[in-house]
């Protein structure tokens, strides 16, 4: 049973041109997104660099416009409503940022910067404050000393961990996660994520877990949906995905690209041609005329896939 649906989301962003600076086209950053998340669960968004999974995300919280769409937690419509620091939604729905150097005050201590939402969502005393933040240290495995501390005296991973002590800090029933280890050096990122399912059975946490990396959201993920050009051509559970991938984009990420957010703007350029060119040679009608990716069609109850325009004429 699923506590919270995303229906039909959209962001556009305007592109504006003229002499009169009019409202010419928009980019299609997300493009009629619909997912549902179940407690517990890890529903995990892939695909390539500017595929629109991060602004997703963001626009779920509230960080982002939401063009059109609705997004219903537990029954109730709280498209409108996310900006308001007196509704549930925004105690119970936290973020994990992929750079948490930037995501902390560099110029307060880390009690100030795990007190922030314990003050914004929860009506502690100053000792309850203060004891709630060491409880917090320890469950993220470190000791009272950091309190003091800035965050530039702490490595990656220990960031993290403080990012994600900040995002359980007020009990959220779902995280969203972008990119939460995608900084972090092999070791450290093991370390990081099994730490995330460890609190994850342990408070029966949801995630949102934004990846480019395809083996840790193999490890991490219940649920997958593969992203292009802000729209899904594959969704399904993680057996779905791995063992009967059935789009080509999906399986040109799966057996031809490794790593499909690398490091270089020459590589990313290089894995986007190759993708776009297995498009064009093998799927040359995957889109509309506007070059949307067409709708999905039911393969099972769990697993969709695009439609080509061949399948859409006959229909």
């Amino acid at each position: 049973m699923s506590f919270m649906q995303i229906k039909d989301l959209n962001v556009h962003y305007p592109i504006r041109g003229g002499f009169f600076n009019t409202v010419v086209d928009h980019v299609y950053a997300v493009d009629g997104v619909t997912m549902e998340f179940e407690k517990g669960k890890t529903y995990g968004l892939v695909g390539e660099s500017g595929s629109g999974k991060s602004t997703t995300g963001k626009a779920i919280i509230g960080l982002e416009k939401i063009t059109s769409g609705t997004i219903t937690y537990e029954g109730k419509d709280v498209t409108n409503q996310r900006r308001n620091r007196n509704n549930s939604f925004n105690k119970d729905i936290q973020m994990i940022f992929q750079d948490s150097t930037s995501a902390m005050n560099p110029r307060k201590r880390i009690q100030e910067v795990l007190a922030e939402p314990i003050r914004n969502f929860m009506n502690l005393s100053p000792h309850e404050e203060k004891r709630r933040i060491i409880e917090l240290l320890e469950i993220v495995g470190m000791s009272e000393e950091a309190l003091l501390k800035y965050p530039h005296e702490f490595s990656g991973g220990q960031k993290q961990r403080l990012g994600i002590a900040r995002a359980v800090a007020c009990n959220p029933k779902m995280i969203i996660a972008d990119e939460p280890v995608s900084a972090l050096d092999l070791s450290v990122q093991a370390q990081v994520l099994n730490f995330m399912k460890d609190i994850q059975t342990e408070f029966g946490l949801s995630y949102l877990f934004i990846s480019h990396d395809l083996g840790v959201v193999r490890h991490m993920c219940d649920h997958i949906s593969i992203m292009y050009k802000g729209r899904f051509v594959e969704t399904g559970t993680k057996q779905d995905i791995y063992e009967n991938p059935q789009h080509i984009y999906t399986n040109r990420l799966l057996s031809a690209i490794p790593n499909i957010e690398p490091s270089t703007r020459k590589e990313r350029k290089e894995v986007r041609q190759a993708v776009e060119a297995a498009y064009r040679v093998e799927a040359p009608k995957f889109f509309d005329a506007e070059g949307k990716v067409l709708g999905l069609k039911n393969l099972s109850s769990t697993h969709r896939v695009a439609m080509s325009a061949l399948e859409t004429e006959a229909n």
